[in-house]
């Protein structure tokens, strides 16, 4: 097995003081290059819509409870107040915690599901992931470039009525662990995001005409038994630029390498993408 797919094991002490400093660090970046951030929440919407996704808020999880993820919508819900028509100006950056902020109890933020290490707690802000996930995977159909993304070293269920690829995910954690994208074009962007009954919702409009579209593939999956660790699981993302009106191929790009464990058995549940 690959150094890569293998997750680092830190004591806790050490877990804690890493965070710590890390958590300072960002408080001091966001401090000295405050005005780089988009903060623009705009009263008028963007005429031109350019991708739309949405995710299921309830899924049935093996041995965890329910409340967890009916405390996740309200958290949810508290979150994309902070995101809600926000404006990426060119040359901005979007920061998904210093738009959100702390997901404290006094916020009114309550306690969802959360993994650390490959295992699920409960946590006040949990669920948030489904959150930074939507956007992320609309990002990748957009010109935005992602500067900072991380993803789990576990992968923790399995494929049960999965939409994307393995590995289209972004994980956060505040405030260290962060999704970030800088809009390094001539255009501005606007981000829609809402609540029904049973999805999270998200659209991306932009203030001009946009030309291009995206097809985001998986390459190489592959699910293989490791020595002691039970199963690891592989693939590629890429990305394919098409012009929209004439339908032809711009570019082709690798987007990201994910290398994970398993906390479950392939051979009990499909881990085939759908």
């Amino acid at each position: 097995m690959s150094k890569s797919t293998k997750p680092y094991k830190r004591s806790n002490f050490r877990i804690k003081l890493g965070k710590s400093f890390y958590t300072l660090l960002r408080y001091l970046k966001w401090f000295f290059i405050i005005k780089e951030y988009a903060r623009t929440i705009a009263d008028n919407n963007y005429p031109y819509h350019i991708i739309r996704h949405h995710s299921v808020l309830l899924r049935q999880l093996s041995n965890i409870d329910m409340q967890l993820q009916h405390n996740k919508v309200d958290n949810l819900s508290l979150a994309i107040k902070n995101l809600n028509q926000l404006i990426i100006k060119p040359g901005e950056t979007f920061s998904f915690w210093f738009l959100v902020g702390r997901t404290s109890k006094w916020k009114g933020y309550k306690k969802g599901m959360i993994l650390q290490n490959g295992e699920v707690k409960a946590g006040y802000g949990g669920g948030l992931c489904q959150l930074s996930n939507l956007l992320y995977w609309m990002v990748l159909h957009t010109p935005l470039t992602v500067v900072e993304r991380h993803r789990h070293s576990y992968d923790v269920f399995p494929d049960i009525n999965r939409t994307i690829p393995f590995g289209c995910g972004a994980t956060v954690s505040y405030n260290y662990i962060d999704f970030q994208f800088k809009n390094n074009t001539k255009q501005s962007f606007q981000l829609l995001l809402w609540l029904t009954d049973k999805e999270l919702c998200g659209d991306i409009y932009s203030n001009i005409p946009f030309n291009l579209k995206y097809e985001i593939i998986e390459t190489d999956h592959i699910i293989k038994p490791e020595y002691a660790l039970g199963y690891s699981r592989h693939n590629r993302i890429m990305r394919k630029t098409y012009n929209k009106e004439s339908n032809l191929l711009i570019n082709e790009e690798l987007i990201a390498e994910n290398h994970a464990l398993l906390k479950y058995n392939p051979l009990l549940g499909s881990a085939n993408v759908s």
